[in-house]
């Protein structure tokens, strides 16, 4: 039973990312090394129009599905 139960406790102060992985998992092994990535290469123009005219055509073949299930409208 708390003397105050209407007094809130002080939240702990938040830790970095090492502090974590140092309390989760301790000494890093030598087994693991970080390596740097070399950056990713600039995506290619024509990939991305043709992947966006083939989510279009999809679309809009949906939309003509949609359109003949519904009854016709007097």
């Amino acid at each position: 039973m708390r003397l105050l139960p209407w007094r809130r406790r002080e939240q702990a102060k938040p830790i970095g990312e090492a502090e974590a992985y140092e309390r989760s998992y301790g000494e890093p092994s030598l087994e693991v090394r970080v390596i740097k990535l070399p950056p990713r290469p600039a995506r290619d123009r024509k990939v991305l129009e043709a992947g966006e005219n083939l989510r279009r055509a999809f679309l809009d073949r949906l939309e003509r599905r949609r359109g003949a299930d519904r009854p016709a409208q007097k």
